[in-house]
């Protein structure tokens, strides 16, 4: 009898994590549906891509635990977490595709290193991935051939080569046209649906990310601020929170940044202004 697998694929349990004295993720406990779509929103500098290396093992929590399937990813050997991360699939920012390599040639990547198929299997498996994202077609393009959104998809195709449980998602709507963001929108949910996977993306796109997701996390100054369904964190009473997901320029992150009240700094050079014409009417 195959083993029960945790509700949750991936779970961070008082995870802890920081960049020399500055704590990014302070304390927290959250966990990632399995076979749902989860978004990671926040402010820049936030987190949200520090909580992803930290899944994928890049980085170690300092305190607490990262889990995928119910295994410690911080705890694991060489062998054992390049086992898991064969498991996973990484979109990173802007694609990160090979230059010198065709379309084909940066799908079939993965499948190249990490397995021993024939040639023949690898060329069928790599026109599938293709064609899931719509650009069978553009195989023997080179990455420079591309625009923005058709990078992004060739990156998608390689990130589900292997067949992964986990796909994860680095700002996968930045810099897009409307028409491109719809469609990468649209893909990742499609196959999350039909491949089984479980799907986390960090995004700042509102209207998108709420469209396609079924659990959303914000972090804020370390912490959880909110999470929940779309619908839930949107109704959130948080003020942060209401910042956020409304694009309003003042509230907790304010607008004017820190210093001297204005009456202070206009009134300062006035002074000194006065100051000087006395001191020349003087001499």
């Amino acid at each position: 009898m195959d083993p029960i697998k945790p509700e949750a694929l991936v779970e961070m349990r008082n995870l802890t994590f920081g960049y020399g004295e500055r704590v990014v993720l302070d304390d927290i406990s959250v966990t990632v549906p399995r076979g749902k779509v989860t978004a990671l929103m926040g402010a820049s500098g936030g987190g949200k891509t520090t909580l992803l290396r930290l899944i994928g093992g890049q980085n170690r929590a300092q305190s607490g635990a990262v889990l995928f399937d119910g295994q410690d990813v911080g705890a694991l050997d060489r062998a054992a977490l390049y086992a898991a991360r064969r498991r996973m699939g990484m979109l990173f920012q802007f694609g990160a595709l090979f230059a010198d390599l065709s379309v084909f040639e940066n799908v079939a990547f993965p499948l190249r290193e990490h397995t021993d198929l024939s040639d023949t299997m690898i060329r069928d498996i790599v026109l599938m991935k293709l064609n899931a994202v719509g650009l069978r077609g553009a195989r023997d393009l080179m990455p420079s051939d591309l625009s923005g959104g058709m990078v992004r998809r060739i990156a998608l195709a390689r990130a589900i080569a292997l067949d992964p449980e986990l796909v994860m998602y680095d700002e996968p709507f930045s810099g897009l046209d409307p028409i491109s963001l719809g469609t990468a929108a649209q893909l990742i949910r499609q196959l999350n649906d039909s491949m089984g996977l479980t799907s986390i993306f960090v995004s700042h796109e509102l209207e998108q990310t709420f469209a396609i997701s079924d659990h959303v996390i914000i972090l804020a100054n370390g912490k959880i601020a909110s999470q929940g369904t779309p619908a839930q964190v949107r109704v959130s009473t948080d003020p942060l929170v209401y910042q956020y997901v409304n694009g309003l320029s003042d509230g907790p992150v304010r607008f004017h940044y820190p210093g001297s009240s204005v009456e202070d700094d206009f009134a300062a050079p006035a002074l000194s202004a006065a100051v000087a014409v006395g001191a020349g009417l003087r001499s």
